[in-house]
């Protein structure tokens, strides 16, 4: 990989959770007390914390965890980054504190229940709805330390900074001669040379470094046999007592291994995923949400790229990505339109259908169903070509819908942007 493209390339693998949930989860997405906990369960060195959920939790964790600390840091736990320089809609400056124990309670109760705004959350936030409480460590210097799939090496890449505890893109950009990247042969496993290779780039001043040697190793064990697809801890810090510490956790896990990863799944948190792409979930559609005002309803994946480019040729912007796939059911295209449906945001649906092993006539009986049990307040556009599509045709005219029918996809969308102008 050339230097020029090097922040380009860890924008693509390192800021994972940063695009404001415009990408559907194709990775679990676990809270930092979460990922600390389980990094503690792999004997990796991480601050001693608790998260609580009410005010009356943190004064007992204050008396309990906490008897003899002065201060203690205070962090709100919402599954995006760019926490500490965010802001509550409350008015409140920032989400992430360091306060006198006996001022915890005050401040975690004017972070829960609240929204935080970064600026990977977009403008409508996220909701704090547990904070985490931390020991504050005496730090003498951060790093960066991430473990991701690599396309280019076909396995994991391990990558780490000798600067931490900011935007990592930023360094990359500046300082591009700063990031090591170590990539690892999934067949032999992390050796002891790429673990000194990491050291080396983290270039620790006070830890120790056969130690540090072994706490890379414990990072990757983590990461593979837990299935994450990313692995990330900014900064990972020295102590003032020499000691290697995770002061920071995030972790995603590929969904593809929720069969085996029993303990790891039912962390999920749903209440910070976006309420379409969850529906969308639990009806098997591959749906992505956007911010236009055209619902895409479409079959395949490449087809749907094609439909919302042509949708943005014609002056309109796309609502969604959806895919309802090969093999969709009339049940799952009554559950993909009442999912576009409840979009205020939409004014126009697309349905773009292209028959191979999906037959038209199963979409046009979804569709005639979809509208018997929801109100269609949006106009529908319907451009139906392959399999069965004559029956299809057939089924949508007898339904007596006001439906707007579509030759070909060009057609389609520039009706459907103008029927959403009107």
């Amino acid at each position: 990989m050339v230097r020029g493209s090097i922040g380009k390339l860890l924008t693509r693998q390192l800021s994972l959770a940063g695009r404001w949930q415009q990408q559907q989860l194709r990775r679990l997405n676990i809270h930092e007390y979460q990922g600390a906990e389980l990094m503690g369960k792999y004997g990796i060195n991480v601050p001693k914390g608790v998260a609580v959920s009410s005010v009356e939790e943190v004064k007992q964790a204050i008396k309990n965890v906490f008897p003899s600390e002065k201060e203690v840091v205070v962090k709100s736990q919402i599954l995006a980054g760019g926490r500490g320089l965010g802001h509550f809609i409350s008015g409140l400056k920032g989400g992430v504190h360091i306060v006198k124990t006996e001022e915890a309670a005050e401040l975690a109760g004017k972070m829960l229940g609240q929204v935080l705004v970064t600026k990977q959350t977009g403008p409508q936030g996220k909701i704090v709805n547990k904070v985490y409480l931390c020991e504050k460590l005496s730090l003498v210097n951060e790093m960066y330390f991430a473990i991701t799939l690599d396309r280019s090496s076909a396995g994991p890449l391990i990558i780490a900074c000798r600067k931490g505890g900011t935007s990592i893109e930023d360094l990359a950009e500046k300082f591009p001669d700063m990031i090591v990247k170590v990539p690892i042969d999934v067949f032999k496993g992390i050796t002891a040379e790429d673990a000194s290779k990491v050291v080396d780039g983290l270039a620790p001043k006070v830890a120790d470094r056969n130690a540090s040697v072994e706490q890379v190793k414990k990072l990757y064990e983590l990461f593979c046999k837990c299935d994450c697809t990313l692995l990330e801890i900014n900064p990972i810090a020295e102590t003032s007592d020499n000691q290697l510490v995770a002061a920071d956790a995030k972790l995603n896990f590929d969904d593809n291994a929720a069969f085996r990863q029993k303990e790891i799944f039912p962390l999920r948190d749903s209440s910070q995923e976006d309420p379409r792409e969850v529906a969308a979930s639990k009806a098997d559609l591959n749906y992505i949400g956007l911010d236009g005002e055209i619902g895409c309803m479409v079959n395949g994946a490449g087809l749907a790229m094609a439909t919302m480019d042509i949708i943005k040729l014609h002056g309109g912007t796309p609502a969604n990505f959806l895919d309802v796939g090969g093999n969709a059911s009339e049940g799952q295209v009554v559950e993909a339109f009442k999912i576009l449906t409840a979009d205020d945001k939409v004014k126009a649906i697309l349905v773009n259908i292209f028959g191979g092993i999906m037959k038209c006539d199963v979409i046009a009986s979804g569709i005639v169903n979809a509208a018997k049990q929801i109100s269609l307040k949006v106009p529908v556009v319907v451009r139906l070509e392959g399999t069965n599509v004559d029956q299809g045709k057939r089924i949508l005219k007898e339904s007596g819908l006001k439906l707007i029918t579509a030759e070909d996809l060009d057609d389609a969308a520039e009706k459907a942007v103008k029927n959403a102008a009107t």
